[in-house]
This record gives structure tokens, sequence and C-alpha cells, in this order.
């Protein structure tokens, strides 16, 4: 069992290392990026990214306060589902107005890779192996279809 405060120091070197692994991948449009802390440009839309003590995901994060909002924006990413399963060469599984861990309705279109363990450092070559290329399409399908979300 870990302290609180070695779990924190844990995970903050772990994307410390998944950052440093990432800063000379430039984004889509060529510039540098934070991956580990990806900013969309558009509100209420977030790429997250989590390790924790029995999975890894990364996923599209919907969470405007406003349902009828957040379905509106949950059917405009529906409208590029092929495209971003071409980007990334895999299907991802899509729920709406699923809760957070906090209780707030959010929407999601995500992936997860079970049985990894961000407190076991052997685990840290496949955590990185599963974000890596994912945040990369991610962004190269962002880089495509933002202005869509610009003006909604």
């Amino acid at each position: 069992m870990y302290s609180r405060a070695e779990t924190t120091k844990i995970r903050k070197e772990f994307w410390t290392t998944f950052g440093q692994y990432m800063k000379p991948v430039p984004s889509a449009s060529g510039y540098r990026v934070s991956w580990q802390n990806y900013k969309t440009g558009v509100r209420d839309i977030y790429f997250r990214m989590k390790a924790e003590r029995d999975f890894a995901s990364i996923g599209i994060e919907i969470a405007h306060h406003d349902e009828e909002l957040q379905q509106l924006y949950f059917e405009q990413f529906l409208e590029f589902k092929k495209l971003l399963e071409n980007e990334l060469k895999e299907s991802w599984e899509w729920k709406m107005h699923d809760p957070d861990e906090f209780g707030n309705k959010i929407s999601r279109i995500q992936k997860v890779r079970p049985n990894l363990n961000v407190m076991d450092k052997n685990d840290w070559p496949d955590i990185i192996s599963f974000l890596k290329p994912r945040i990369i399409a991610l962004d190269a399908f962002w880089a495509n279809i933002k202005p869509g979300f610009e003006d909604l």
C-alpha cells in the first residue's frame, strides 16, 4: 500500500517521464505541444489520458454543463466517427451523458486498456506505448475537425 504522498510522487514522475518522452514529437500542425496537458482550444472539450492502478485510458471528454449542448457536441463527433476511427486505426467506446468520478454528466469517446498499473514502473513502457500513438492520432484528427467545433 502506498501513502498518498508516495502515490502523488509516482504519478507525477510518470507524467513527467511521459512528457519528456513526447517532447520531441511535434503536433500535426507542426507546433510544440504539452502532450500530457493537451489543450483542444475549444471550451468544454478535453483530451484526457489516465494512468491508474488497474488501467490506462485515453479519450475525448465533452463536459458542457448544458446537457443539450453536450449532446450536440457528441452528435457532431458522431458525424466524424469514421474519420476518427481511420486516424486511430481502431474503434473506441462512445458514451453520452455518462457520470464522471464526481457524479457530473459528461460524454466520452474513449479507449481503455485494463491491467496496467501506473504504480508499477515495469508497466510504464506499456502505458506509454498505449497512450503515445493515440494522442498523436487524436491531435491529427483534431487538426482536421476543430474548425467545425469552433463555430458551435
